[in-house]
């Protein structure tokens, strides 16, 4: 997904940045990163309070395989619902989900 696009889907939570990081793209609001790009494919952060939310939206959990013989890694990042992609509305929800998500994790 190009820059603008990505500025296009989180225009609802407000200016985000975005920087190259491990082959992706790392998206930022308000210096902190809340979603990925990978592969393509937006992802938000989750936590222990929001990984529930995600699961029951019909979301995917990010699996990251490693190198050969080691065991893939649950990443705390989820795929974005179906349901947000076409409302803008529901999508500001979801960002800021994540974004709360994010900072929860930044104090521990």
């Amino acid at each position: 997904m190009d820059d603008d696009a990505i500025h296009d889907l989180f225009a609802g939570l407000g200016p985000v940045s975005i920087k190259r990081m491990f082959g992706g793209k790392g998206i930022y609001y308000q210096g902190v990163v809340f979603a990925l790009e990978v592969s393509g494919e937006i992802l938000l952060k989750a936590d222990a309070e929001s990984a529930a939310d995600f699961a029951e939206a019909g979301c995917r959990q990010w699996v990251y395989e490693g190198h050969k013989g080691r065991r893939p890694v649950a990443m705390p990042y989820w795929s974005i619902p179906d349901a947000a992609l076409d409302d803008p509305d529901e999508m500001a929800l979801w960002a800021q989900r994540a974004f709360q998500a994010s900072l929860r994790s930044r104090k521990r």
